[in-house]
C-alpha cells in the first residue's frame, strides 16, 4: 500500500502515532524482532485454534492482517502457529469480515488488555 493511501486512511490521526513502512514482506520480517525484542508479531487470519481474546498482548506487539480477498498466505500462518489468531465467524458461509473492522476488533482488545 502506498503512503498516500495509508495517510488517507488515518485521516487527521497520524500526529498521534508513529508508523513505518517497508518495501516488502521480507524486509519487514528480517527487521521485526529487532524493532522491539520483547514484543511479538501476531498473524490475524481465520483458521487458527486460538481466538484473539485468548491471546496475551503486550505493548509494542505488531499485528499482521491479510487482504480481504486473499488473507495471509497459509504457509505464513502455519510457520507462526504460536502467534496465529482468529476472530470467530458466526456464519461459516461468510467469506470474511471487513478488514477495517477486523483491525478495530483486535486493536481494541490489545488496548483493553494493556489498560488492566
Amino acid at each position: 500500500m502506498s503512503d498516500k493511501y495509508l495517510k488517507r486512511s488515518g485521516m487527521d490521526y497520524w500526529n498521534h502515532v508513529t508508523w513505518k513502512t517497508w518495501p516488502n514482506w521480507l524486509a519487514f520480517a528480517s527487521q521485526a524482532d529487532k524493532l522491539n525484542p520483547s514484543s511479538q508479531t501476531w498473524y490475524v487470519e481465520c483458521g487458527s485454534s486460538t481466538i484473539y481474546t485468548d491471546a496475551i498482548f503486550r505493548p509494542g506487539d505488531r499485528f499482521v492482517f491479510g487482504r480481504e480477498t486473499f488473507g495471509i498466505p497459509p504457509n505464513l500462518c502455519q510457520a507462526h502457529r504460536e502467534s496465529w489468531i482468529s476472530i470467530p465467524m458466526t456464519n461459516p458461509s461468510a467469506r470474511s469480515l471487513n478488514l477495517s473492522n477486523c483491525v478495530a476488533i483486535v486493536l481494541f482488545e490489545a488496548i483493553r488488555q494493556s489498560r488492566t
